[in-house]
């Protein structure tokens, strides 16, 4: 099935919304799975997301939204997920209908909790979706840029590169270009590894350790990410990390004021402890749980060389100090 049909937004915080409202730019109609029934109400009423990006404005009559994920897919041929990684298991957990034969696209840049899998993994080993229907969305791009109109640059990864070049059209617009590939897995690892790499570079900002260090810092973490993706997800071809959907994707993630993985870091760099940190982010660091996925994935099947990985790792979730953490790969760096 090359058609998309029916586009259905799973999820509604600022990554989603800004995917919407991309959608609507060049589709008549979409669903919107909305968890929250009063959330849709505002949003009817206000014409905007009450709580994301609320700046952005939506003609509510070209949207159908459901408050049941179950409704919402039955009604929809492609489903967009677009739900933080730590709330993806529950929402999956509710889902009845057969996604067989849909297009599923994973815009959630993060693991399964619990499964250590990524999320086109998850949806073609529990609900049998074909690799042809299975689509993942990489940066780099920001949502708040989205919502300002900022000209960007998005890469959509599919097996079948007639469907993933169809999807691509219908976000593309004269602000949003729009990069196809083949790299489905290798897209998903990365967009989670920048997000482990972005919290390294914000610790290193929080500790003032210097434009110096997170330069060697972030060049390091490039090959690193290329280490791991070379094993974890092979392809025939030599992939270029230095593609916008690998480099690019970490740079924006390492380095933008709109990165909430930069500035949970910098959070824990200046002395936050991890729990106060995440009580102090309106929103959610996906790299704080993609550390942890990735730590334990690596450890029990792919064995690849990641001291920085391990560096955030340890000073996340064994209580390292960040200065020590860093000191004792500080060598390691080329």
């Amino acid at each position: 099935m090359d058609k998309l049909g029916k586009i259905a937004v799973i999820g509604s915080g600022s990554w989603a919304t800004a995917l919407a409202k991309l959608l609507l730019n060049n589709n008549a109609r979409i669903n919107w799975y909305v968890r929250r029934s009063d959330r849709i109400e505002d949003f009817l009423r206000y014409h905007r997301n009450p709580v994301y990006l609320t700046d952005v404005s939506f003609d509510t009559h070209r949207i159908d939204f459901f408050s049941d994920i179950n409704s919402a897919l039955a009604n929809s041929d492609t489903a967009i997920i677009a739900i933080p990684s730590p709330f993806f298991k529950e929402e999956a957990d509710k889902i009845t209908v057969s996604m067989k034969h849909r297009n599923v696209v994973s815009a959630v840049k993060g693991i399964v909790p619990g499964e250590n899998k990524i999320i086109t993994e998850y949806f073609a080993e529990h609900f049998g979706c074909a690799d042809s229907n299975l689509l993942v969305i990489g940066g780099p791009c920001h949502a708040e840029e989205i919502a300002l109109d900022h000209l960007s640059y998005l890469t959509i990864g599919c097996h079948d590169p007639v469907k993933g070049a169809n999807f691509a059209r219908s976000i593309a617009g004269s602000r949003l270009k729009t990069i196809v590939s083949l790299d489905v897995a290798g897209i998903e690892y990365a967009a989670v590894l920048k997000n482990v790499y972005a919290i390294g570079a914000g610790i290193v900002d929080g500790m003032k350790g210097g434009d110096n260090f997170k330069a060697m810092l972030v060049s390091n973490a490039i090959r690193e990410m290329r280490r791991f993706v070379d094993v974890a997800a092979p392809m025939d071809c030599r992939r270029d990390i230095d593609r916008s959907a690998y480099l690019g994707d970490l740079l924006v993630t390492a380095y933008s004021v709109f990165s909430r993985n930069h500035n949970f870091g910098a959070m824990i760099g200046k002395g936050y402890s991890v729990k106060s940190a995440k009580m102090e982010m309106e929103m959610i660091a996906e790299g704080y749980y993609g550390t942890k996925c990735m730590h334990d994935i690596n450890d029990s099947q792919f064995e690849v060389e990641m001291p920085i990985l391990n560096c955030v790792y340890r000073i996340l979730y064994e209580g390292k100090s960040p200065r020590q953490a860093f000191a004792a790969i500080a060598d390691t760096f080329t």
